[in-house]
């Protein structure tokens, strides 16, 4: 019991930290955990992940929204593409030869937290703005399809290519792209975790919970912190959890 209680109280604040500063998928932190560690079966582990990360991207998506850094608009585009094109995407990765891609998440990770501490990303709203609305919508669609594969072909990194492409590609300011990147985590991690349990059944009720509670406690925590931050806080802080997160699921995996 207090085995369990330590593992999901430890995956659960992982996780919730990487999705409240960073929409970064449940799914990288708390699976490895409860596989290495509570011997669970690798398809049940990623089902309980994905179902604690629908309640902590919500609460992640409506405290960025309350503090005005979240766009519904663009994001229910892109929410739209990425789940047609990760469909796609997965039907494509069986006709192919299978590849070693399951570090692909934890590298991304690793980068993507030393790309913010080393080149943080400092565009205003004012600038984000700037962008001509029709642009912003294509840019959204296209920007989809490419998540939505990549992440149907290799099974993983869909907060980590959302955050990327949100403030690298389409120069979202970092509040904005986390808070825009958990909203569609909210609900691609809803249909993920429907599917898994409608196929593999439920898992053991004390560890799911256990699971979703700590997750959204945290995930909670982080996103107030992260919209009260200044920027240049906010990116050092996001980068070092991220690279912390990307060590230890490295070395739990």
């Amino acid at each position: 019991m207090l085995k369990i209680l330590l593992i999901t109280f430890f995956a659960g604040m992982g996780a919730g930290l990487g999705t409240g500063f960073a929409g970064m998928s449940a799914a990288a932190v708390i699976s490895p955990m409860l596989i290495a560690f509570l011997d669970m079966e690798p398809y049940m582990a990623v089902g309980i992940a994905l179902s604690s990360d629908v309640l902590a991207s919500a609460v992640s998506a409506y405290t960025y929204g309350k503090n005005k850094n979240l766009d519904i608009k663009n994001g229910l585009i892109m929410m739209i593409t990425v789940l047609l094109f990760t469909v796609v995407g997965s039907y494509v990765a069986r006709l192919v030869p299978s590849h070693t891609m399951g570090n692909f998440s934890v590298f991304m990770t690793l980068l993507l937290g030393i790309k913010f501490i080393v080149k943080p990303v400092m565009t205003t709203k004012e600038k984000m703005n700037e962008v001509d609305a029709k642009k912003r919508v294509i840019q959204s669609i296209v920007c989809g399809m490419i998540i939505g594969f990549i992440c149907g072909f290799v099974g993983a990194g869909g907060g980590m290519m959302m955050l990327l492409i949100l403030t690298s590609v389409l120069g979202y300011e970092l509040k904005t792209a986390v808070g825009t990147s958990v909203f569609i985590m909210t609900f691609t991690a809803l249909t993920g975790a429907v599917t898994h349990f409608a196929i593999g059944g439920l898992p053991n009720p004390f560890i799911w919970i256990l699971c979703i509670v700590f997750t959204f406690i945290w995930a909670r925590i982080a996103a107030l912190f992260a919209n009260k931050a200044d920027a240049k806080t906010l990116n050092r802080v996001t980068g070092a959890i991220l690279v912390i997160l990307g060590i230890a699921v490295l070395f739990f995996s």
